[in-house]
């Protein structure tokens, strides 16, 4: 079960560990067969028969065959080199990007300023309390009982507040900044010379900060005294602003996490084959080694207590190994069989890439099909993706609960949430849909929904009310 919950992205990691943690399991080279096939190995002696009591007699009846195939002693040349290839060239130099992050470039700009010894303590401590996005989010009070504590320095709330004027003046603009309005309005009065448009927008960010969030755009006019397109120039310069101004240094800030699908579909001539990720198949095989030193001990005249703990210890390792061999193999299989059964259910949607081709389809229905445990198709549905020639899709997507229609037909609810995007994004911005709207549009295609469903919809697919989806 924690192997299938395992992402095939850190499915790697996951195996290496594995073989840190056991000298007997190794990576195969490709099209090598494992030496110990299932049938093979089947250990004849319990962990019982093991237990030591100080006498020798305990190992005697260690039988390693199993573990040991004949005509094993010769190994050919062809096995130890490989004539195809050149030698790797040791002193080849392999080029890498080098990056400055974020905290790094802070403390170059810090290195600018003429500060006592004392000070540098301080804005280091400042410096190293931004978070990624270049913001300053611990209370000052508790930065100076850090310092106290920690550093054993003593400072005031006056001094880090001049000092955190300092930081605030570094690149990029806006670090340094205890709260997004703060950090729009640092990055405003570095453009102050760059025309009124840019000085509205700072008595905005000033005085308007929440009727701008909320898009109360009639209240700032009335304070203001400005009209429609002066509104329109204010907006255009507070949305080119940047509202996290330390992730664009470096990797540190940036979204790099890269989703690596599980599963391909494809659609071949309108038959689906499904095929798993070559990742989720990794070549594991039982160490050489490991089989080499029970042959040894099997040729061995003197088999003393030290040697047969050692073999007893070998074999525990094999065992553990192809253990985990197995399992690995059986989360194939689970994996394969679950989305299959997805598929199947499926199959108008991965033809055609429609949404409104989607079946209600529950977990239940899929446990069914395939004889596992909800649970166990849960642990899968959650954490693996598809992808698909319309798309990678997380296989959670395909399952929803069923709506029924004024003709009592059952239709799924991604569905329904398909055709309330479509209608949210064809309508005007200047006169967006309310929900109440959006529900008499709904019914009247002959979906029975009520208003707080389209609104619970609307919130799952993270659409904002309709003031907010307005715009001038």
């Amino acid at each position: 079960m924690k192997l299938l919950q395992v992402p095939t992205a850190i499915l790697d990691e996951r195996i290496k560990e594995e073989m840190e943690e056991n000298p007997a399991l190794e990576q195969g080279e490709e099209g090598m067969e494992d030496e110990f096939e299932k049938d093979e190995f089947e250990a004849d002696a319990t962990d019982e028969e093991f237990e030591k009591d100080g006498s020798e007699e305990d190992y005697d009846n260690i039988d390693i065959t199993e573990y040991v195939h004949e005509g094993d002693d010769d190994v050919g040349d062809y096995k130890l080199k490989d004539d195809n290839y050149p030698e790797a060239d040791d002193n080849r130099v392999i080029p890498h990007k080098v990056e400055v992050s974020f905290i790094e470039l802070m403390l170059q700009q810090l290195g600018m300023l003429k500060l006592t010894a004392h000070q540098q303590k301080v804005a280091e401590h400042l410096v190293g309390s931004l978070d990624d996005d270049g913001y300053l989010r611990r209370d000052i009070i508790a930065i100076i009982d850090d310092l106290a504590f920690r550093q054993n320095v003593d400072t005031t709330e006056e001094e880090i507040s001049e000092l955190l004027v300092e930081i605030q003046q570094f690149d990029p603009a806006g670090v340094g900044a205890r709260n997004l309005q703060e950090c729009l309005l640092l990055q405003l009065e570095r453009k102050l010379d760059q025309g009124q448009p840019v000085e509205l927008a700072l008595k905005v960010m000033e005085k308007y900060f929440d009727e701008f969030t909320k898009k109360h755009y009639e209240k700032i006019q009335r304070g203001l005294n400005i009209d429609d397109d002066q509104l329109r120039e204010v907006i255009q310069q507070i949305i080119k602003l940047n509202p996290k101004p330390g992730g664009i240094v470096g990797d540190e800030g940036r979204n790099n996490n890269y989703v690596i699908p599980d599963f391909f579909i494809v659609n071949n001539n309108g038959k689906l084959e499904l095929t798993l990720n070559s990742k989720n198949a990794p070549d594991l095989r039982i160490s050489e080694g490991y089989r080499d030193m029970l042959r040894d001990y099997d040729k061995g005249n003197k088999k003393d207590k030290r040697q047969k703990e050692a073999v007893f210890f070998i074999k525990q390792k094999i065992d553990s190994a192809k253990w985990f061999i197995d399992a690995i193999k059986q989360r194939q299989n689970t994996l394969l069989n679950t989305m299959e059964a997805i598929m199947n259910y499926q199959r108008l949607f991965f033809l055609s890439g429609d949404e409104t081709d989607l079946r209600p389809m529950i977990l239940k229905d899929i446990a069914e099909v395939t004889n596992l445990d909800i649970s166990t198709v849960s642990r899968v549905a959650n954490s693996k993706f598809v992808q698909t020639e319309f798309g990678t899709y997380r296989l959670k997507f395909f399952f929803s609960e069923s709506l029924q229609t004024d003709s009592g037909e059952e239709v799924s609810t991604r569905e329904v949430k398909k055709i309330l995007m479509d209608l949210i994004s064809e309508e005007s911005k200047k006169h967006p849909y309310s929900d109440e709207k959006l529900t008499d549009m709904l019914q009247e295609k002959g979906y029975n929904i009520a208003r707080r469903t389209v609104a619970k919809y609307r919130e799952q697919l993270n659409i904002p009310v309709a003031r907010l989806r307005k715009i001038l």
